[in-house]
């Protein structure tokens, strides 16, 4: 990597602590630093959670398409986190282990697992690093000893506290603060001020937590805000270039963030150059309420027959700064649209033949974070001017804060574009994959075919039905073979005449 930016159009980003788009400029040119807030592995992730991921895995493909390196770390919270954002309530790791009967650590590495199968499920990349609040618990007391030898904490009864008003501009990030927010404040008997909130929280007397450790304060833990604070500066330096995360984050939790960093180093400055957020996943039908069977995790879109990619592209539908509206309807949409990529880029793939260029897609997808720049110069080398041209478009849409949704029509007009020949389209889809992230070269149509779980015949049920009814077609027995069709379908099951090799498809109940 030269000292030099990247080719192709300036990248410009929305930084939520400044309310404004502006150019994007590494602090070190050859390494990007991004942090992103992970999850508390006390339960599965919701998918308004996923989103937050598939924005900041959409972020750092871009970087990296545009030829940076980025140093990326995800931290995963199993301690410290309590069941209101507000420093108030119970751990939410102790409440889950009390209810599972198992203990902290057993539900840290079933939930934290299940979290990463969801993230391979999206194809989202691994981070360089991921960082664990438990093996960071030294680095937190030695950080918050920093915290009150600067004279920005106090400490009560249950622990020591931040004095928010130790710091400049406290809050700037949350922007005007309403009483709404100021009441998700714990009220804590001697708090300075009511957004102080706490650096660790003691034990009470005579409690024995799970999950406890010795500091100055007494026996307890952290709290929440501090790992992050710790857990970026240690692996990414004091002042590094992006913090991403949803925006139910940017009232608070990142606010008290950036109030540690301001005390510990002793400055104005906030941690990040680039403050970024995802807002919300909306229910406004109530299709996602667990209690009534709805989607709620990525799972329970699986077990309705929903290949997870589909999610994936209804995230990228939306503009990761804009709400997107979830509905059955929208993701049968997203469904629809990624079956007609596959199948173009399978029709596409047969025209052009299999160049070696293509094993570059899954060598990549094994990085830690490195630029993609030998790989675009492989991919798109000797491209017409008329595919060069839909290479500038795709890369001004990337560039403009991630306007990925006027991205994905130029991936459509790629593939349809009769004035290229088919290995100039191919190529095109590849390049542009590796920023969308779809694995549209490394998923067939057959794949797309997930089981729903409350499917009431088995694949091999199937198949012996539809080789009966090609039996029946074949002997010209019409009743027969029609009536094996109406049989299917009573058991959700679509027959595919003129398919291929699919024959047949799950008839989905969304």
């Amino acid at each position: 990597m030269t000292d030099t930016a990247p080719a192709g159009a300036p990248l410009v980003l929305f930084d939520s602590l400044t309310r404004a788009t502006r150019p994007f400029a590494p602090i070190d040119p050859a390494m990007v630093r991004l942090y992103s807030c992970g999850p508390t592995v006390y339960n599965f992730a919701h998918l308004g959670n996923l989103r937050a991921y598939v924005f900041t895995d959409t972020l750092r493909r871009t970087l990296n398409w545009k030829g940076w390196p980025v140093n990326h770390v995800i931290n995963i919270t199993d301690v410290g986190h309590l069941t209101s954002d507000a420093d108030e309530g119970d751990d939410k790791m102790e409440a889950a282990a009390r209810r599972a009967a198992k203990t902290i650590w057993e539900i840290a590495a079933f939930y934290t697992e299940a979290f990463k199968a969801d993230l391979r499920a999206l194809n989202i990349l691994s981070p360089t690093l991921w960082s664990v609040a438990t093996d960071h618990i030294q680095d937190m007391i030695a950080f918050a000893c920093a915290i009150e030898n600067a004279g920005a904490s106090y400490a009560l009864d249950n622990g020591l506290y931040f004095d928010t008003s130790k710091v400049p501009d406290y809050g700037r990030l949350a922007g005007a603060r309403g009483e709404e927010v100021v009441g998700r404040i714990a009220e804590v008997e001697g708090k300075r001020n009511p957004a102080d909130f706490a650096l660790w929280r003691r034990s009470a007397p005579g409690e024995q937590r799970q999950m406890e450790w010795l500091s100055p304060w007494g026996p307890g833990a952290p709290g929440w805000h501090l790992e992050c604070s710790v857990m970026s500066m240690k692996y990414l330096g004091s002042q590094f270039d992006i913090h991403t995360g949803g925006i139910d984050h940017r009232e608070i939790h990142h606010c008290n963030e950036i109030a540690q960093n301001q005390a510990f180093t002793g400055s104005e400055r906030s941690g990040a150059n680039f403050w970024m957020h995802n807002n919300f996943l909306v229910d406004r039908g109530g299709k996602m309420s667990k209690s009534k069977g709805g989607f709620a995790t990525l799972a329970s879109v699986i077990d309705k027959g929903v290949h997870p990619l589909a999610y994936r592209l209804l995230c990228l539908s939306a503009h990761y700064r804009s709400e997107l509206e979830f509905s059955p309807e929208a993701l049968a949409a997203a469904l629809t649209r990624l079956t007609r990529l596959v199948i173009a880029v399978e029709q596409l793939r047969g025209q052009a033949g299999e160049p070696e260029w293509i094993r570059l897609l899954d060598e990549s997808a094994a990085s830690k974070g490195a630029s993609l720049a030998y790989q675009r110069g492989v991919i798109e080398a000797g491209l017409a001017p008329r595919a060069a041209a839909l290479i500038a478009q795709f890369d001004a849409a990337l560039s403009n804060d991630l306007m990925v949704p006027q991205a994905l029509p130029l991936l459509e007009q790629a593939l349809t574009d009769k004035g290229l020949a088919p290995d100039q389209r191919l190529r095109l889809v590849a390049s542009f994959d590796m920023a969308l992230g779809l694995g549209l070269l490394g998923t067939a149509r057959i794949d797309l075919r997930v089981r729903p779980a409350d499917a009431r015949i088995s694949e091999s049920e199937i198949e012996a039905r539809i080789a009966e009814r090609q039996q029946a077609r074949a002997r010209k027995d019409y009743p027969a073979s029609d009536r094996l069709r109406d049989e299917l379908a009573e058991m959700g099951v679509a027959v595919m005449d003129g398919a291929g090799e699919m024959r047949w498809d799950w008839i989905l109940d969304l």
